[in-house]
């Protein structure tokens, strides 16, 4: 595998991914264009953040606890990412639903009114950046308001028609703040990237990205080849990137390659630091990284990828080492 990216295979995965969207009749965005003059760094973990600050997110709300509690921290930590570099802001509303702010006393009008807050934080802050800063609303898994760390798993066991109507529930919220993009994010099982991608299609004016949690160098947390999602997505238009999320680092190089193995849409890869999920405590334990080595996000950019970040444990000074690392790959 080559450790370095050649100029010309960055001209190849621009044609590539264009000649796609043109073959599926989709229309090439703005976010879509932008993309194919990547690669571009996005934000890091916002839990691991806020933790550090002092919050703790000990909860079934996890940080969507904040939105009603303390919504200006979310926006300090969104800040902290675009100063470091970060050219797209993902919302807090990773683990918010419904069903999950509902269950805490709510109504479903406070509910969405919550989730819509979490875009509108995200907003605020992108429009003060000097450059342009896109806002994608966070879509976490079923998993995620199940808890004890089902997202991590899969295999809910749970109607293909209730996770279409749990998503499009949250997405027709989500929508009505006008996102630039959704980040459909820590996807365990493809059974619930289908369930995604049939809601998506009724969003054609939204771009969106499917990353998937993955155990290993070659399988979803749930067990499945990492390459059977770029095949149940190749039709959904509003899909313009796909990728891993949530995972191991050491883990990703491969995960990209067999991806791009099977699609040329661009990829999408925020790691976490490298821990691992404790679902009991809610907590992660065991060391990890604190930034991505030079070295490894130059594999990733020769494997395919286009936007890279962090998730949890990953912060703003590895958004920072990692803006100067994209900058000259571009």
């Amino acid at each position: 595998m080559s450790q370095t990216r050649p100029r010309c295979l960055t001209i190849e995965f621009r044609n590539r991914f264009f000649n796609e969207h043109n073959k599926r009749g989709g229309i090439v965005t703005s976010f879509a264009s932008w993309l194919a003059k990547g690669p571009w760094p996005i934000d890091g973990g916002l839990s691991g953040e806020l933790e550090k600050r002092g919050h703790n997110l000990a909860d079934k709300l996890w940080s969507a606890r904040l939105l009603r509690d303390a919504p200006e921290a979310i926006a300090e930590v969104h800040q902290d990412y675009v100063d470091a570099g970060g050219r797209v802001i993902i919302t807090a509303s990773y683990q918010a639903s419904r069903t999950g702010f509902v269950a805490t006393g709510m109504t479903e009008a406070q509910a969405d009114d919550l989730m819509r807050l979490s875009i509108t934080l995200a907003k605020e802050v992108a429009a003060t950046a000097p450059e342009k800063v896109w806002v994608a609303a966070s879509v976490g898994p079923y998993g995620a308001v199940l808890g004890g760390g089902q997202e991590y798993v899969g295999n809910y066991g749970v109607a293909h028609e209730d996770l279409v109507k749990f998503h499009r529930e949250r997405i027709e919220v989500l929508a009505s703040a006008n996102p630039d993009v959704f980040a459909c994010e820590t996807i365990p099982d493809l059974d619930e990237v289908r369930a995604l991608v049939e809601v998506l299609a009724d969003y054609p004016h939204i771009p969106a990205w499917i990353t998937m949690s993955a155990q290993d160098g070659a399988s979803t947390c749930a067990g499945q080849g990492i390459g059977h999602l770029a095949e149940i997505v190749k039709d959904c238009e509003s899909i313009v990137a796909v990728g891993v999320n949530c995972t191991m680092p050491e883990h990703v190089t491969s995960l990209l390659y067999k991806l791009s193995a099977k699609t040329s849409l661009p990829l999408v890869v925020y790691p976490n630091a490298g821990r691992v999920w404790d679902g009991e405590n809610m907590c992660w334990i065991g060391e990890g990284h604190t930034t991505l080595p030079s070295k490894i996000v130059t594999e990733w950019v020769s494997a395919g990828a286009t936007l890279i970040g962090g998730c949890c444990g990953l912060g703003p000074d590895a958004i920072t080492q990692l803006d100067n690392d994209l900058a000259q790959l571009r």
